[in-house]
This record gives structure tokens, sequence and C-alpha cells, in this order.
């Protein structure tokens, strides 16, 4: 992934937070999408995919499979938003399934939105949450894609990447209130 498309990304994910005021973890990411006025139902797929979004009467909407664990179903819609957001759909041919390191660019740019909308990693920084273990069950995300942010996440701690974008220094102070509660626990 070029980090042109990595950074369009990461930050639309960052100005969805500031702009919808969400500054808790987990995000409920139901909420946003009614918040947005993008309508998110459950289904019973044929296949293997986990969720897919599309235009209904020219509004879109997230299909998120029913029979997905609720973590794996929060990702997945997360997933979907970034694809509507993102100018994806009707576009590209989308597959939403667990990330693999192999995912087409597409795919890869709406994994990037999902993962930093849902584990932003000045929050995770701020709370010192480095296993797979602790950002799971912080963001409430399935164990693969917690272990993908945790792997991401090591890179930024070796590099001393946090807080170097006004966007993410934003997000921070958003979560500021949270991060704190979180602390003295």
């Amino acid at each position: 992934m070029h980090y042109g498309d990595y950074k369009t990304s990461r930050d639309l994910a960052w100005e969805i937070l500031l702009r919808e005021n969400m500054a808790e973890l987990p995000v409920m990411v139901g909420k946003l999408c009614r918040r947005m006025g993008i309508r998110m139902a459950y289904y019973a797929p044929q296949d293997e995919n986990d969720g897919q979004c599309l235009m209904v009467d020219g509004e879109p909407m997230i299909l998120v499979s029913q029979f997905s664990s609720p973590e794996r179903q929060r990702f997945t819609a997360a997933h979907e938003l970034g694809h509507i957001l993102l100018g994806h759909v009707g576009k590209y041919h989308l597959v939403n399934r667990e990330p693999t390191r192999g995912d087409n660019p597409i795919e890869q740019a709406a994994n990037v939105f999902a993962s930093r909308l849902l584990a932003p990693a000045c929050v995770l920084w701020a709370l010192d949450a480095r296993t797979p273990e602790e950002i799971a069950k912080l963001c409430r995300i399935s164990q693969q894609a917690a272990s993908f942010r945790a792997e991401r996440m090591a890179l930024l701690y070796e590099r001393g990447k946090f807080l170097t974008s006004p966007l993410e220094r934003a997000v921070y102070e958003q979560f500021r209130g949270f991060i704190e509660r979180q602390k003295r626990q």
C-alpha cells in the first residue's frame, strides 16, 4: 500500500472520530453509522463474506454477517464504513473477511481506516496497550485484528511516532478524559 493511500485512510478515521465526537473505547460503530445516516443491518451471507456495503435507493447501507462474533462484526462494520467514506462503493469488487497481508490496496485502505477508527494509536499508546490481548479487550476487536494492530503499534513504539500530526493530537485530547479514567482503574 502506498503511503499516500495509507495516510488518507488513517487521517479520515481521525477526522471521523473528531467530527462525530467519539471519545471512548470501544468506539460504538453502530451508533457512529446512525449518526452519519448510514443504515446497518445483519444478514445471512451465502458465502464466507463477513459483510458488504451497497447503495439502496441512492443511500449507502452496510450489511454485516449475523454469524460472525460481535468483535468481528464491529471490525466489519468499520471496514465497510471505510469503503463508503473512501468512495469505493460501486467502483470496485469488495470482499470482507479477516485481513491478510496479501489484500489488495482497496481492502488494505478499508482495513487501515477500520483499525485506526477502532484502535487509535495515540489512545493505545497513552494506555500502554501493546499486546494483541490488551488491544482486543480494550477495543473489542477480534484477536486477529488486534494482532495486526499490535504489530503496527510495535513499529510506532520503536520509532517514537506518536502525536506527530495535528489531527492525532486532537484525537488524543478528545480521548483524554477516557484515558485518565482508564489509568485510575
